[in-house]
């Protein structure tokens, strides 16, 4: 088993990475030092396969449990669907001495995390991320919300979990999109922070659903660590993981939500600021050629569908988070491994990103 711990003084944690660790889960949270009554939080697509198995595990350990589904896909990230699965909770007799299971992907953790920090002004809750994009981003660092039509991930809160099981046999359900799209957060983290990751991410079989407990854990860290420098994203050292994301977002939210899955947003959004890094910062030509090839190695997306306007992109990238005080916030590469929050990029910069992004890469 491998243990990533994320240290955070009274909010510390742990990451478990194991196979089969889904079966110890009542036990391990035992250990981590819950107790009462389990509101497993969890999508359509993931409760007929998970939802069973769990509830097994937590029977075992002597922790009763209820399940409460809402329609999978981005769309349910929603504040009606929150006030729906806290209506849910309260209707099946949890209280603040109840804990929240997050048991799916990124849309799972964010929208059952957020439950969680609200319900009786905040219970503890467990993530348990069944996608490559939550095993090795989003299940970590407390980040929880909903999207409005304005943007996403525009209303929520900083909540931890008091722990993530990460089941890297989970991955084996998944459909091959979903699969792939999960590769552009790991490929973001080997690029700002740890360049010989993009080796081994190059090594590994795209056709094959067996990744490396070991890469996996090596992924979390990366995100644990720059958590545990600024969790509140307020040193501009968390921002650093925004790389790919301002216009990556923006594309996403001028789709309806769910339309492109947020990894291949991503994708195209790791392309425009491989582009500005490479014209605004000191990233080399072939560094970047290096990241777009790993990209393209598994099947994400690089080139802009010309049926997504390029003003409403700036539109909906202009609310984003990402800008404080109106000013634009973009993260751009050194070279490979070493990242910076960049003040000079202008908005007529992300307007050259975003028309680069319709050519064909050479």
């Amino acid at each position: 088993m491998h243990q990533v711990s994320v240290d955070l003084a009274d909010r510390s944690y742990s990451v478990l990475v194991a196979e089969g660790i889904l079966s110890q889960a009542g036990s391990l949270i035992l250990q981590a030092g819950l107790s009462g009554k389990a509101a497993i939080i969890s999508d359509s697509n993931v409760v007929p396969i998970y939802a069973t198995a769990l509830q097994d595990a937590l029977n075992v350990a002597g922790i009763t449990s209820t399940v409460h589904e809402f329609p999978a896909g981005e769309a349910s990230k929603s504040l009606i669907v929150a006030n729906q699965l806290c209506s849910s909770l309260a209707a099946a007799g949890h209280d603040r001495k109840s804990f929240v299971i997050a048991l799916g992907g990124g849309v799972v953790g964010d929208l059952a995390g957020f439950v969680a920090s609200m319900f009786y002004r905040g219970i503890p809750f467990v993530q348990i991320p069944t996608t490559i994009v939550s095993l090795v981003d989003s299940s970590v660092g407390g980040k929880t919300g909903v999207n409005i039509p304005e943007g996403k991930n525009l209303v929520g809160a900083f909540h931890q979990p008091r722990l993530v099981l990460v089941d890297p046999h989970m991955l084996r359900s998944l459909h091959p999109r979903e699969f792939y799209e999960g590769f552009a957060e790991a490929i973001k983290h080997a690029a700002i922070r740890d360049a010989d990751m993009l080796d081994d991410l190059a090594a590994l079989d795209p056709e094959s659903r067996d990744v490396p407990a070991a890469l996996i854990a090596r992924n979390i860290a990366i995100k644990a660590r720059v958590v545990e420098a600024d969790e509140y994203e307020t040193l501009g050292i968390r921002a650093l993981l925004n790389f790919g994301h301002t216009i990556g977002h923006g594309i996403e939210a001028s789709l309806p939500y769910g339309e492109m899955l947020h990894g291949e947003a991503i994708s195209l959004g790791i392309r425009a600021a491989l582009f500005l890094s490479v014209s605004h910062s000191t990233l080399s030509q072939a560094e970047a050629d290096r990241i777009l090839d790993l990209l393209e190695k598994f099947h994400l997306p690089l080139v802009l569908s010309p049926q997504i306007a390029t003003q409403t992109i700036m539109d909906k990238l202009s609310r984003d988070k990402k800008f404080a005080s109106g000013q634009i916030r973009f993260v751009l590469l050194d070279r490979a491994g070493s990242a910076h929050v960049s003040s000079i990029v202008q908005a007529s910069d992300l307007l050259h990103a975003i028309e680069h992004l319709r050519s064909p890469r050479c």
